[in-house]
């Protein structure tokens, strides 16, 4: 089973000063910063996933990537890009759910091709139209909405069109078939009308609102019609616990930002280990949380009162962490800061576990090691997607079914930032 993680542009400088959280005034983003397979000692993904719309934009939005970082893509290729290692892999598509609004992608066969061969993809999905839209089966369920029809016809339309111009120009773009259903008996034909095409690997897409019942239900019903040598991918997905069954039913590869965005979007839950999951720490920065600054322009709160409290609390946080303060003492120090900040909920509990845990220091992921307690703080995007990258380590150790252990003597721990 291979794991793709899709480029957002997530990078972490090196040279971040996180006592003063300051960046280095000689810091140049694209040069100096680093991805998770550049900064981990253990292994992060078996490969990337890269949509064009990230890239590119959409006829009526704009991508993430500035005009020079397009430019670097197109004119080094991914893998130079985005500095690879030779064992994981390039995965490109078209980032559907960007344009899930449109009547049509905006794309066409041949465009996406372009962008696949110029890029140096090793594999690339067809162009598809996600369907918003499922129907469970033994339910009494009208009959599918034309729009989900035209979508499905559309994607297959797209995908016939893609392995054409594949085939036409000889390319080494590997063609991966996008299919698209609103249930079990819809992704079925999907694959088998794909098959029928000349597809050997399908991705599957549209199931990121689904159940894993409702995921298992449609692979069962697709293993009823899979040739022997056809593989899956799962676009978006990653449901940990189910991963053996899915493999069961032919997925080999999927793709999901879960663990990542986990690290600073969940309520809970932040920090992630092979047993267990902790809740960060929030030492959110004066100057950067939208309440407190609020609070303290209408005058409620004093600002060199915050500050100071704010600097207590992280002092007492990395004294706790080098034993040199109780974790009651650590933790009064935040909660008093959690007071001024005037948050909605207390995470007493919570952090008290987190801080009594200290899973960290158990932790070989390269980024705990040399930051300890600060990767399980959150608070701001260097310490968030620090943490974020730490989880994909825990996701790629969960995959495998392996604790987690060194990754080998090419990755030293004094390489990692």
């Amino acid at each position: 089973m291979r794991f793709y993680f899709p480029d957002s542009q997530d990078l972490v400088s090196p040279t971040y000063d996180f006592v003063h959280d300051e960046y280095s005034p000689m810091r140049v983003r694209q040069r100096d910063d680093r991805y998770a397979h550049e900064v981990l000692s253990l292994p992060a993904y078996d490969g990337i996933l890269v949509s064009k719309a990230i890239v590119d934009g959409t006829v009526r939005g704009v991508g993430k990537y500035s005009m020079p970082q397009r430019q670097r893509l197109h004119r080094m290729g991914v893998r130079d890009f985005f500095r690879l290692p030779s064992n994981v892999s390039t995965l490109g598509d078209c980032g559907s759910f960007s344009y899930i609004d449109e009547p049509a992608p905006p794309y066409s066969a041949t465009e996406v091709l372009d962008f696949y061969e110029t890029c140096g993809f090793e594999a690339g999905v067809s162009p598809d139209h996600v369907i918003l839209g499922y129907q469970r089966p033994g339910l009494i369920n009208p009959a599918p909405p034309d729009e989900w029809r035209e979508r499905r016809i559309t994607s297959l339309r797209c995908a016939e069109e893609f392995l054409a111009v594949v085939n036409d120009r000889g390319s080494d773009v590997e063609p991966v078939g996008a299919a698209q259903g609103w249930d079990p008996e819809s992704y079925r034909d999907s694959v088998l009308e794909l098959q029928a095409m000349g597809y050997t690997r399908i991705a599957l897409g549209g199931m990121v609102p689904l159940r894993t019942p409702d995921i298992i239900d449609c692979l069962t019903e697709i293993d009823s019609i899979r040739s022997p040598d056809t593989v899956l991918h799962l676009l978006g997905i990653t449901r940990v616990a189910s991963i053996e069954a899915f493999a069961d039913l032919g997925v080999s590869s999927f793709d999901s930002t879960s663990a990542f965005r986990q690290a600073f979007m969940d309520d809970r839950g932040n920090y992630h280990t092979s047993q267990d999951n902790f809740t960060a720490i929030r030492v959110p920065q004066v100057d950067g949380n939208l309440s407190l600054k609020r609070a303290i322009l209408s005058g409620r709160v004093v600002q060199k009162d915050a500050v100071r409290l704010e600097r207590q609390a992280l002092q007492a946080l990395r004294d706790y962490d080098n034993d040199r303060c109780p974790m009651g003492e650590a933790l009064d120090a935040v909660l008093q800061y959690e007071a001024v900040v005037g948050v909605k909920k207390s995470y007493e509990a919570e952090y008290r576990r987190t801080l009594d845990a200290r899973a960290w220091r158990q932790c070989p992921c390269g980024l705990c090691e040399l930051h300890g307690i600060d990767v399980a703080i959150f608070r701001g995007t260097e310490r968030n997607k620090r943490r974020g990258f730490h989880n994909l380590s825990v996701l790629a150790a969960k995959i495998a079914g392996l604790p987690l252990k060194r990754y080998g003597t090419e990755r030293r721990h004094e390489e990692a930032i």
